[in-house]
């Protein structure tokens, strides 16, 4: 072999090594979906763990495991035991110059779902699971509250057929390619907005109102319907 064939070969051989090393970084990184945004694991040999449970399968980082930085977009919360951070399912809390990867601290409000959840419906009531956690929607204060687990027997990621509204049927359909799961979670969650907001329910008998009670059940009923339609419109669906 001559020089120039040796210094080639050599070439292309370190061209591999470095292309090789920068895709089981550029893996490592990404693996799960947590590290965006250039935070850096001290992976110590405890990388990541497969979360299994209702069959969620996704990864998540371990917990107690060091970060040099937080993701990008970050949520900050202050509560009584501290400080906490919340990006894509993960939590994170300050420890010196860095941050760990810990448990949600139960009775915060995020605003939104992690990206990748699964919905448990239990005793008809639906809850959000991922990474070890459980989250329940609170229309009162317009968010997904840290809940502690519940008491899961019987539990379903199957959702419940909710009795149709009695009177006028809406035709609802999704504009966003939105799974059959994803479309009973929304129009479960709307018709409960709906109903908190117009004090008509009309799944019960005379739209939940208590017995005796004067109403005026017509002009109630079109305004959950208008409620319901304001609430699925915007979350991608046409309604009428």
């Amino acid at each position: 072999m001559n020089k120039r064939m040796w210094v080639k070969g050599c070439g292309a051989l370190l061209l591999a090594t470095a292309l090789a090393a920068a895709a089981a970084q550029d893996r490592d990184q990404h693996a799960g979906g947590f590290d965006r945004g250039g935070a850096g694991f001290d992976r110590g040999g405890r990388a990541q763990h497969f979360d299994a449970r209702y069959s969620h399968n996704h990864y998540y980082p371990d917990r107690g495991a060091m970060v040099r930085g937080l993701p990008t977009g970050a949520v900050a919360f202050n509560r009584p035991g501290g400080q906490f951070f919340y990006s894509g399912g993960v939590w994170y809390a300050p420890r010196g110059p860095n941050f760990v990867i810990v448990g949600a601290p139960f009775g915060v409000f995020v605003p939104v779902l992690p990206p990748f959840y699964t919905t448990l419906w239990i005793g008809g009531f639906p809850y959000y699971y991922a990474n070890d956690t459980y989250y329940s929607w609170d229309a009162s204060q317009s968010g997904y509250e840290v809940v502690a687990p519940p008491n899961d027997q019987g539990a379903t990621t199957d959702a419940p057929q909710p009795p149709p509204p009695q009177g006028d049927q809406m035709f609802i359909y999704p504009q966003n390619g939105q799974s059959d799961e994803q479309q009973a979670t929304d129009k479960y969650e709307c018709h409960k907005w709906a109903s908190s907001q117009t004090g008509f329910d009309p799944t019960q008998p005379s739209g939940g109102a208590p017995p005796g009670q004067p109403g005026q059940p017509g002009s109630q009923r079109a305004d959950y319907q208008r409620a319901m339609m304001a609430c699925l419109q915007g979350r991608g669906y046409s309604a009428r």
